[in-house]
């Protein structure tokens, strides 16, 4: 499990297709996620963050550059060999299925029989906060209780590595606080070795390990930061001078690339 849960990408370069020629939006993206560790992507808006977490959960496939999980290049999503799993920022649930039934689908579509997946994720529901709901429909959860319904529905496929594309991103401020909190509790639990895309600065802080900054589009890694702060982290520690000095650093690394980015798309204009 050790080797399987190590990441890295590797000059990572990527190019979309527009009507006057072509796009480049990745530009030799390199770092990796050890085993157990848990990394942040920040970066300017449209910098190529989801696209460089979708060549890992392969349902993209990079011009150049290799993208690898245990040393093994990651293959096309569908083709049985997946060694992550990928929750996307929309919870994605059916709303026709119940929250049960919602958790189990992956592993139902992996050819897991429906009573197992069941009772694979039914052990799961107090942990995550959804004990009693497991006959719920959608539409009758809030929306933290959506994203740990989702969250639980990535977890119980049991891959090395759990991709985030901004998890919590569409909810309101004080749900985002304690679903921060949350993950931080089932993350030290489990120790999943995680991967998420953020825009919110303050909790890539708060729940990594480590933070990778990209720049402005053609993305390249622009910063690494290590977050040594101790854990469990408690809400109070957001306020501390150690983690104030990292958020700002890390902010200002930010502004100058979206600076850069808004002076270039001015610079196109003219």
């Amino acid at each position: 499990m050790a080797e399987e849960a190590h990441v890295e990408l590797a000059g990572l370069t990527k190019s979309f297709p527009v009507r006057d020629g072509s796009r480049s939006v990745l530009d030799d993206v390199s770092f990796t996620v050890e085993r157990g560790e848990f990394v942040s992507v920040i970066g300017p808006s449209g910098c190529g963050k989801s696209t460089a977490l979708s060549m890992l959960a392969g349902l993209d496939q990079p011009d150049s550059g290799t993208a690898t999980i245990g040393g093994e290049a990651v293959r096309p999503a569908g083709s049985g060999t997946a060694k992550c799993a990928y929750m996307p920022q929309k919870d994605l649930l059916f709303p026709w299925r119940s929250v049960l039934d919602n958790t189990t689908l992956g592993l139902e579509v992996r050819g897991v029989p429906r009573k197992q997946a069941r009772d694979k994720a039914r052990k799961l529901f107090p942990v995550f906060g959804l004990g009693g709901f497991e006959d719920a429909r959608p539409s009758q959860l809030s929306g933290g209780m959506r994203q740990r319904a989702a969250m639980l529905r990535t977890v119980v496929q049991e891959r090395p590595v759990l991709l985030l594309d901004e998890p919590f991103g569409a909810l309101d401020s004080l749900t985002r606080t304690e679903m921060q909190t949350w993950l931080q509790q089932v993350w030290q639990r489990y120790r999943w070795t995680v991967l998420m895309i953020t825009h919110d600065i303050r909790e890539a802080v708060y729940l990594s390990d480590r933070v990778v900054v990209l720049s402005a589009r053609p993305a390249t890694v622009r910063r690494e930061m290590t977050v040594d702060l101790p854990r469990p982290r408690e809400l109070s520690m957001m306020t501390s001078p150690e983690f104030v000095d990292i958020e700002h650093e890390l902010l200002e690394v930010l502004h100058q690339e979206s600076r850069r980015a808004l002076a270039e798309q001015e610079s196109g204009r003219r």
